[in-house]
């Protein structure tokens, strides 16, 4: 009975504890929302804010702005240049004055007077249209000269650079002499006598010659200048005059205190013949009466006089040329046509040499004893039967062979030692 008396107890009371605090209700919609989302992912998503971007990429866009910056800098530039284009070419400042707005150099043998003349039309003109390449070909036709410059500086100046041609020989032109450089080309004598060479004077040139031609025979000189002087000597110094006029028989006229002598060399070995000369040059002309020219060409065989008169000489050189050529270095030898003398032929098997003076004693002895029988013998011995030739390498005795210039007819041919 106690337990019907007692009061009953709602199910819920007992969950409700006094002491909990209640809780709120959550009236933040972002959060419900959240709740929402959590509970349920079906539901529809919020609305996403759009955000406006540009139709160029960054980098592109970039480029662009270079580039407008750069065509406007060009446009700048072009229009500071016309502005300056016309004021250069209008302007009294950029016009070439006179003739000492123009600055030469390198001048030796080439005068002023010549270059001004070539640059007399650009007096009074606008520096920035001066012909440069075609100022540079018209100074390279002045025949001193080897090459030119031409550079304009500003305001008003021209500056030319000059460099002349070296020359290595002198050439005998008709009635007149000039030089030669190198590879042919002909220049006038240096005006004033402002330089003196030392050169031989080349014979057979012409005016008419093509370059090509007259450059194959200074190749031809110049090998002959360089093997002289390859040994020290300067044989070349000894020399007054240069045949080139046949490539096969190079002639030089080698002069000295008892006179000139035409001495033929051949194509080669100019230095091996040449030595022969000056060693057996004395002895020639003491064992001849007139000594006129030499044949070295062949070997072991030497041709004593072979040019005879009737040879074709150079015109002869007028005073005025003569007397500035002789100025400007010439040999007066080289300026006189030499006519050789009506002297014998004579062709020597070998050179004489300086030891033929070991046998004087024996060909005095015969002098002595034997002088008339040595007489009757040179009138009667027949012509080749009775020669004596000295064999090889010997220098004692030598054959002669005797040629008249009247009958060109060969004489016996005597003994040396018996030519006394």
């Amino acid at each position: 009975m106690a337990r019907k008396s007692s009061s009953t107890i709602v199910q819920d009371e007992l969950h409700l504890q006094a002491d909990e605090p209640v809780r709120p209700e959550l009236d933040d919609a972002r959060l419900v929302d959240l709740d929402v989302d959590e509970e349920s992912p079906f539901l529809r998503a919020q609305k996403r804010v759009s955000v406006r971007r540009s139709t160029l990429p960054k980098k592109t866009a970039a480029r662009i702005t270079w580039a407008a910056a750069a065509v406007t800098s060009v446009v700048v530039c072009a229009i500071c240049a016309g502005a300056l284009y016309d004021y250069g070419k209008h302007s009294w400042r950029f016009r070439i004055n006179s003739s000492d707005d123009i600055e030469i150099s390198g001048l030796g043998n080439v005068t002023r007077p010549q270059v001004v003349e070539v640059m007399g039309e650009d007096i009074g003109r606008n520096i920035f249209f001066v012909p440069l390449e075609q100022r540079k070909k018209q100074l390279e036709q002045i025949p001193w000269v080897e090459s030119a410059s031409v550079m304009r500086f500003v305001p008003n100046r021209l500056k030319i650079q000059i460099h002349e041609r070296t020359p290595v020989a002198f050439a005998r032109i008709g009635s007149h002499i000039r030089l030669v450089d190198a590879t042919g080309t002909l220049m006038d004598l240096p005006v004033g006598n402002k330089a003196k060479f030392s050169f031989p004077v080349i014979n057979g040139m012409t005016d008419n010659d093509s370059l090509s031609t007259r450059s194959a025979e200074m190749k031809i000189y110049n090998e002959l200048i360089a093997e002289l002087d390859s040994t020290g000597a300067h044989y070349s110094q000894n020399l007054s005059e240069v045949e080139l006029s046949d490539p096969e028989d190079v002639k030089v006229v080698a002069s000295d205190a008892s006179g000139e002598v035409l001495v033929h060399l051949g194509s080669s070995n100019f230095l091996d013949r040449f030595k022969i000369y000056v060693g057996h040059v004395q002895e020639w002309r003491q064992q001849f009466a007139h000594l006129d020219s030499v044949d070295l060409r062949y070997e072991h065989q030497i041709i004593v006089n072979p040019d005879l008169p009737g040879t074709t000489k150079e015109p002869p050189v007028s005073f005025s040329a003569a007397r500035a050529a002789v100025a400007a270095g010439v040999k007066p030898a080289a300026l006189v046509n030499h006519q050789p003398k009506p002297s014998s032929s004579m062709t020597l098997s070998q050179p004489p040499s300086k030891p033929a003076a070991r046998v004087a004693p024996a060909k005095q002895k015969k002098v002595h004893h034997k002088k008339p029988a040595l007489t009757k013998a040179a009138k009667v011995t027949p012509a080749p039967a009775k020669s004596v030739s000295s064999p090889a390498g010997t220098t004692a005795q030598a054959n002669v062979t005797t040629q008249t210039a009247k009958s060109n007819k060969p004489s016996p041919s005597i003994p040396k030692g018996q030519d006394h």
